[in-house]
């Protein structure tokens, strides 16, 4: 099996339990499968993770699902844990630099 894969963002829909991101994942022009992984509302409510940032959140998430199980994932359904989010956020949140103009305490002299 050749390590090449397709991976496709194919649009989300919004449920009671959370928004369900499906992507696509072609190995061979035969071989393509779905996945759904699902974002549970409360965690877009509390600003665990913001609407924009879910595609690539669940993006990554299946990306390490597949390379755990390379010859395929067994399951096709994944949810997304707090968890996984709170990752998500602290690898994502840059730092502010500190400027450059701050003011220095002045010495007495």
């Amino acid at each position: 099996m050749s390590d090449t894969r397709l991976m496709q963002y194919v649009g989300f829909d919004s449920k009671d339990k959370g928004r369900e991101y499906r992507f696509q994942v072609r190995y061979t022009t035969e071989d393509t499968r779905e996945f759904t992984l699902t974002i549970p509302s409360a965690a877009f409510i509390s600003h665990l993770v913001r609407y924009q940032d879910a595609p690539d959140v669940c993006s990554l998430k299946l990306q390490r699902e597949l390379a755990t199980n390379a010859d395929h994932a067994s399951k096709t359904d994944f949810p997304v844990t707090d968890a996984e989010l709170e990752d998500y956020r602290l690898a994502h949140t840059s730092k502010s630099p500190k400027s450059r103009y701050s003011l220095k305490p002045q010495s007495d002299a």
